[in-house]
């Protein structure tokens, strides 16, 4: 008994100087003992999976579970909100017609699980979306559709730019998106989120030759525009003409570069024609150029106009003045979801 009691001290008295000694070395390298690890613990119960993600926002959430084309684990709706309503009642009948766990956690944890971004209230879930391979695009025939648009980014890396983007391509109608597979920002729930869930229902290919993939579009009949600033450096052999200028007359692809640097030389060679936008006062030094997704939403609008069955201007004019036909609830969305929830709840972040 007396040998038991013995070895019995000397396990305790190990374990207790191997603690102390993890205790020390964390604090010598400034970690506070169990801090992270308690605050993983809380979280543990709604802790994403490593091969998952999780997306957030009343929109993309939404359009997620429409388009069906992630898997989702489980759905997030945070607790305390008196009966649920419109969007977020749908959601819960989607997520329970299709046998999806429902959580409701506090409104801290969901902070704290989308590291403090605008969710409105509503997480799922989810695995990744990644761009196509370009050859999964089809072979479209310019003589399809001789007003096909599509739209080629290059090395965009901010998640909100290529949000921003992919929102205002969807609502004006660009038939594809294709990025370059390097230095591209990946589809995350920061860019769905940013897009408004257009990001959830777009076709969004990529490419490892952006400059090949135009060259064999251009070959085909494409006309191949890219874009520059209002101020270009160096003397260019390719044409250059303001967007207010150029006649849509042929499938196109708008080339847009990195938020930085613009085109690349390898891409920027494969233009047929370079696109502008022109500023309306002389600029100082370091503003010459737009935002990518403002001048996107520029180039396009002046490019998509010209399409057959786009509003004309009066009957614009008549839809915007005509306040009956509004409130009896007339909606101009390229899909159903784009326009999602009250004046209330976009105001609150939508």
């Amino acid at each position: 008994m007396r040998l038991f009691s013995t070895i019995k001290a000397a396990t305790c008295c190990c374990s207790y100087l191997l603690v102390a000694r993890h205790f020390s070395a964390a604090a010598r390298r400034g970690v506070r003992p169990g801090g992270e690890e308690l605050k993983r613990l809380r979280l543990d119960d709604l802790a994403p999976t490593p091969r998952l993600e999780l997306l957030f926002g009343l929109s993309p959430c939404l359009l997620a579970l429409r388009a069906a084309r992630r898997r989702v684990a489980r759905l997030l709706l945070q607790a305390g909100r008196a009966g649920l309503q419109g969007e977020r009642a749908e959601l819960l009948r989607v997520a329970e017609a299709r046998d999806i766990p429902v959580l409701r956690p506090r409104r801290q944890k969901l902070d704290a699980l989308c590291h403090y971004q605008v969710h409105q209230g509503v997480c799922m879930e989810v695995t990744p979306l990644r761009p196509r391979p370009y050859t999964e695009a089809g072979d479209v025939s310019p003589n399809d559709d001789p007003q096909q648009l599509w739209l080629v980014l290059e090395g965009l890396q901010d998640p909100r730019n290529l949000g921003a983007v992919l929102r205002t391509a969807h609502f004006l109608g660009v038939d594809k998106i294709i990025t370059s597979r390097r230095n591209s920002c990946p589809l995350t729930p920061v860019v769905s989120k940013a897009s408004a869930g257009a990001m959830e229902v777009m076709d969004v290919f990529c490419s490892d030759d952006l400059a090949g993939f135009l060259q064999a579009k251009a070959r085909q009949g494409w006309l191949v525009a890219g874009t520059v600033g209002s101020v270009v450096s160096q003397a260019s052999e390719i044409p250059i003409t303001s967007c207010l200028e150029f006649l849509w007359d042929r499938p196109t692809l708008l080339v847009l570069g990195n938020e930085g640097s613009g085109l690349s030389q390898e891409v920027q060679a494969a233009c047929r024609l370079l696109l502008s936008v022109l500023p309306g006062r002389q600029l100082p030094p370091g503003l010459e150029s737009l935002n990518v997704s403002v001048a996107a939403g520029i180039l396009l609008h002046s490019i998509c106009s010209q399409r057959k069955g786009f509003p004309a201007e009066e009957e614009r004019g008549q839809i915007l003045q005509d306040p009956p036909a509004i409130s009896e609830g007339l909606r101009v969305a390229p899909h159903p979801g784009l326009s999602l929830g009250s004046e209330k709840e976009r105001h609150r972040g939508g």
